[in-house]
């Protein structure tokens, strides 16, 4: 039987490399009764060709939803519905920009994210960060560097909220400094916003979007943290004239808007209160799981180990001591039965090879308490 999901699970092995949710915690019940529901109130328009822009009641409750949890809620006209933020992304490149610009993108950043950029031809160009994130001071360096030598950026690619892969989260300032930057540079900021749901201690801050002057940032947003990533749906929010475009290419055209079933079944969960129910409970089950991970990393690590404890998301961010490098250590920690993504794959160019991410969404708290403990063994035994 040919396979029907992505992951692949090796005997033996706590694989810490998938950044995929727990099957137990994806809303079956919920998504199952939201589609009856969705099938007897629109019928056979559910399963027609959709409005481009995405379906009303979805629209509206994502424009609600932002009101609550964002600085501010998007016009309708700023809202178009997008199967997911990797469709959101691609479809942004292939509409703002043009063969051979440059795009300037975090290092260390979300590694699959780099994949569908370099699908286009474009000129990627890392941007550093720093304990903080995205470093606004260097960001600014950099594009007077750029000027200098007659170039100018179209777009920028970055991860503020509980970042992928270090969990780290821009502040309120260095988000408000970004977007000024941006503003006088004529550069576009595409924010991957979806882990914003995802908040294990206190609300995320508002999105460099939502403070930002319109035009300056493209934001993505998505359902799969929130309720499961075989949904295929996620939204974006930006300045009317960009959505408008976008509604207005092909793709949507063609398409008659993305996964309309779908999106009305989510707008049948969400009409029903289940969506906050969902995401608290997430909230509660990964909070746990960081918390163990984190308390198991404390007690195994060797000593000149450092680790970030993120206040959202999926991912912890590991440093080892200088003396080792991730990928060489990975056969030995995988041997010892735990494995990660090595962190150099986060890199657009070589960086120092000593780092990696773990992602403590998919098992339950007592293996990830074990797989600290297995990757402490293996460091240490590398170390001797």
């Amino acid at each position: 039987m040919l396979p029907i999901v992505q992951i692949v699970h090796r005997e033996g092995i706590i694989d810490l490399g998938w950044g995929h949710p727990d099957p137990d915690l994806l809303p079956v019940e919920a998504l199952r009764r939201a589609a009856n529901a969705a099938l007897a109130r629109y019928g056979a328009a559910a399963l027609a060709y959709g409005a481009e822009r995405g379906p009303g009641p979805l629209l509206e409750w994502i424009c609600g939803r932002l009101a609550q949890t964002d600085a501010r809620p998007p016009d309708p006209a700023e809202a178009l519905v997008l199967a997911g933020a990797s469709q959101a992304l691609d479809l942004l490149c292939t509409l703002v920009t043009r063969p051979g610009d440059i795009v300037l993108v975090e290092s260390p950043t979300y590694h699959l994210a780099v994949r569908i950029l370099r699908d286009h031809p474009l000129e990627l160009v890392p941007t550093p960060v720093d304990a903080g994130g995205l470093d606004v001071d260097a960001l600014a360096a950099l594009l007077g560097r750029l000027a200098r030598d007659g170039k100018r950026p179209r777009m920028l690619y970055f991860v503020p909220t509980y970042h992928n892969p270090t969990g780290v989260c821009m502040d309120l300032p260095r988000r408000q400094a970004l977007a000024g930057l941006a503003a006088e540079a004529g550069l576009l900021l595409v924010e991957d916003d979806v882990y914003r749901e995802l908040s294990h201690d206190v609300p995320a801050p508002p999105s460099v979007w939502s403070i930002a002057r319109p035009g300056v940032v493209a934001r993505i947003g998505s359902f799969s943290k929130s309720l499961a990533p075989g949904l295929r749906l996620g939204y974006l929010t930006a300045d009317a004239a960009l959505t408008s475009r976008i509604i207005g290419g092909g793709m949507l055209d063609s398409g008659g808007g993305v996964n309309p079933l779908v999106a009305l079944t989510v707008a049948e969960l969400c009409a029903a209160g289940d969506f906050e129910a969902i995401v608290m409970r997430l909230r509660a089950a990964y909070r746990e799981r960081r918390d163990a991970l984190a308390s198991g990393l404390r007690q195994h690590l060797p000593p000149g180990c450092r680790f970030t404890v993120p206040r959202g998301g999926f991912f912890q961010w590991v440093e080892l001591p200088d003396a080792l490098d991730a990928a060489d250590l990975l056969p030995r920690a995988e041997a010892a039965g735990v494995s990660y993504i090595p962190g150099a794959r986060f890199h657009l160019a070589a960086a120092r090879p000593g780092a990696l991410r773990l992602s403590f969404s998919l098992y339950p708290p007592a293996l990830l308490a074990e797989a600290a403990h297995r990757l402490g063994q293996a460091i240490g035994a590398a170390l001797q």
